[in-house]
């Protein structure tokens, strides 16, 4: 059973949960979702328990009460706030979609906190076309059409076989959205506009694993091409692009959690 617990700052309260028991400590930043990932804590520790005997595993939601306007990199320092807090160091940190782009931020500007950074289906940057994308959502959103928003997120970030056979149960938990995770939805898909770490990418010096699918329909399989040509030449890179398994390839390839997992575990100074 995953412990759920909350991080208080003077300037904001984060909920996070933490399994396993290992000697080292894994960071998991969770991409734009509509509702809390701390509701499914117990599936989320279920799917990671590969990693429980080497790390113990801290997943992050974002801060309860989010300003008006709440970019990348604010969500970036309070979640380097959050765990600074906690007294975690040399941190094996993972972050898919949103969240790989809050990673990056973090690695870039807490260079001192990150042991190993792996990322999955991100972007250093959200152009006009991809924000269109995230825009789309933010609509529904404001219009209120809650099962809209459900199906047109799951149609977007699974891959067509997965989203038919999990069409209903979207249809039914949309039933369970409120006006207030709605409101505070749009914040944070809002954040990602004008989202730019492009140039920076060079000041990351931790060992980074970067995964992409080549069907992405979100942020697109250019985007995890760009990060690889930045970061190409540095010692320990990664890279690895999936094929047929849409935009949450960190949930759907079979294979995601023992690939991160050996990333983390072998020696990529080589």
């Amino acid at each position: 059973m995953a412990f759920l617990g909350t991080v208080k700052t003077d300037g904001f309260e984060m909920e996070y949960c933490k399994f396993g028991s290992g000697p080292r400590t894994f960071v998991m930043i969770p991409g734009l979702s509509i509702q809390s990932v701390m509701g499914a804590a117990n599936d989320v520790e279920a799917g990671f328990e590969l990693f429980k005997d080497d790390f113990t595993t801290y997943l992050f939601d974002r801060r309860k009460e989010v300003p008006e306007k709440y970019s990348v990199y604010d969500m970036a320092k309070d979640t380097a706030e959050a765990i600074k807090a906690i007294g975690l160091t040399d941190i094996y940190l993972f972050g898919a979609s949103q969240g790989g782009m809050i990673a990056m931020t973090i690695a870039i500007e807490h260079p001192e906190l990150v042991k190993k950074l792996a990322v999955g289906s991100t972007s250093p940057r959200v152009t006009k076309e991809q924000y269109e994308g995230i825009r789309s959502w933010i609509d529904l959103a404001k219009k209120g059409d809650k099962e809209g928003l459900y199906l047109s997120f799951g149609q977007k970030v699974y891959p067509p076989a997965v989203f038919e056979q999990f069409k209903d149960y979207f249809r039914e938990t949309s039933k369970t959205v409120t006006d207030e995770e709605l409101a505070k939805f749009i914040i944070i898909a809002s954040g990602m506009r004008n989202f730019n770490v492009t140039d920076r990418l060079d000041d990351i010096q931790c060992p980074v694993l970067t995964t992409g699918t080549f069907e992405d329909a979100v942020l697109d399989s250019d985007s995890t091409m760009e990060i690889a040509e930045k970061l190409d030449e540095k010692q320990g890179f990664r890279l690895y692009m999936y094929t047929g398994f849409g935009h949450a390839s960190f949930d759907t390839a079979p294979d995601y959690r023992q690939r991160v997992l050996d990333f983390y575990l072998n020696d990529t100074t080589k």
